[in-house]
């Protein structure tokens, strides 16, 4: 598949995938002026052999943003001078957010500071000077708060003063096949992811309030954040087209299969809508108006199933947590993504994201017994110690400006694993596949809650 626009594989994560600028033809190499030496009278003029041109060196344009991206203000980044060190910063650059690869970056690091490219013309550059030794950022460089800083519980519930947010993934209701998120493998019976996790976040949402946090959830109904639809992007989709080399696409996909819908402007508009305007928007509510500690995203994970009007069940069955980090060179090359990583690195939100994702993740080992997933493609990398938590650069976990923890559990299309979920949520065990199992929602709950607790009561004051 192209990977110029916004690809994905049905029942996968996915990603937005930048597009790159088109390849700008040589120019050709002028042809030398003839001198009248070389003119015989009566013929015509001869022509010296063409000189081929140099190959010009490519060129990275650093000025590009990601697909509805805002150009950053990077002077915002001045908040962060002398707060961290230079070994502090090569290490969790190493440790985190680099994949490793051997591409040069897109800043020069100093001995006593980096300097970014901003591939803002008029300035250039941005430089964010290293301290001599750690410091905590400025007041004011953040809004949520890590567990060590929490007031002291004094005999009251263990998650008191938490702010905990519970995005759940997708949409679902009508957007659940738009989203490519609705699966069924018989007429009268669906599962949707949108609604699962809806479902799961408002379970979630009560058992942490009975243990004193405050909780907000980013979505509370099977509808958009979102103001906008696929209509209002629609000459931003043709334009994604356009750039990959596509400037005469067709307009929707009816009756078109596998990658033929994505190079229509009707797919290209609905991506934008559901994967990016959406996550804008819900970004835009925790970042603004919700400022919670801690945001939780709640999705249900899949393997690929093929025709979803004829889906086939996978043998495999697993679950991972991510943590943000494990930036691309090609991620890099846009303005946006630079800067929300280099504003995450220095916020230090990943001292506080990454062991808090570890106790999820055991949390949520203990509770559904499910083997850690393993990547094998290069746009993740595992992190820490713990098989289940890996790195990825996700548009949610990138542009929400405090610790993440983003839920990968369960395969929706494993047989049993999709019987257990038409049942939706009960307590107890009740006959499913042949033998009496729980709720998957109920597991997925109490493997949070489980995390959770056991996080804040290890590393809060008591």
């Amino acid at each position: 598949m192209l990977a110029c626009c916004l690809m994905v594989t049905p029942g996968m994560p996915q990603t937005i995938a930048p597009v790159p600028p088109p390849a700008a033809a040589p120019v050709p190499a002028p042809t030398p002026a003839l001198t009248p030496a070389q003119i015989t009278p009566g013929a015509a003029p001869a022509t010296t052999p063409p000189v081929a041109p140099p190959i010009p060196p490519t060129v990275t344009r650093l000025d590009r943003l990601s697909a509805l991206g805002t150009k950053p203000d990077w002077s915002k980044l001045q908040a962060f001078h002398q707060t961290l060190t230079r070994a502090e910063f090569e290490t969790v650059m190493r440790d985190v957010y680099s994949d490793l690869s051997p591409l040069p970056p897109p800043w020069k690091l100093e001995s006593d500071g980096v300097v970014v490219k901003t591939g803002d013309p008029s300035k250039p550059e941005a430089r964010i000077a290293f301290a001599t030794r750690a410091e905590s950022p400025l007041p004011g460089t953040r809004t949520w708060r890590r567990a060590a800083e929490m007031p002291p519980l004094k005999g009251r519930p263990p998650l008191s003063d938490v702010h905990i947010a519970i995005d759940p993934g997708h949409i679902g209701g009508g957007y659940a096949q738009m989203e490519e998120r609705y699966l069924s493998f018989a007429p009268g019976e669906a599962i949707q992811e949108g609604q699962l996790t809806l479902i799961t976040a408002q379970i979630l949402a009560e058992r942490l309030k009975a243990l004193g946090a405050y909780v907000s959830l980013v979505r509370d109904r099977t509808e958009p954040v979102t103001d906008k639809r696929p209509s209002d992007l629609v000459d931003a989709a043709r334009q994604i087209l356009t750039e990959a080399g596509f400037p005469q696409p067709q307009e929707n996909y009816t009756n078109l299969t596998g990658d033929a819908k994505i190079l229509t402007v009707q797919w290209q508009s609905e991506k934008l809508f559901y994967r990016v305007s959406e996550i804008q928007a819900r970004a835009k509510k925790v970042n603004e108006t919700i400022k919670p500690d801690v945001v939780l995203c709640l999705h249900f994970n899949a393997e690929a199933w093929g025709d979803a009007t004829a889906p086939q069940f996978s043998p495999m069955n697993h679950m991972h947590v991510l943590v943000n980090g494990c930036y691309s060179p090609v991620e890099l090359e846009q303005q946006d993504v630079r800067f929300e990583m280099f504003h995450r690195l220095f916020s230090r939100i990943h001292d506080e994201e990454l062991p808090l994702a570890e106790a999820v993740a055991n949390g949520m080992r203990s509770a559904t017994e499910l083997p850690a997933y393993v990547y094998t493609t290069p746009n993740a990398r595992h992190v820490g110690s713990n098989a289940y938590i890996y790195a990825r650069n996700l548009l949610a976990n990138r542009l929400y400006q405090c610790p993440v923890v983003y839920l990968e559990p369960f395969v929706m299309n494993h047989e049993e694993t999709y019987r257990r979920l038409l049942n939706g949520h009960y307590l107890g065990r009740t006959l499913t596949a042949g033998r009496l199992q729980t709720s998957a929602v109920e597991d997925y709950v109490r493997g949070i809650v489980s995390g959770i607790l056991a996080y804040y009561q290890k590393h809060r004051p008591s």
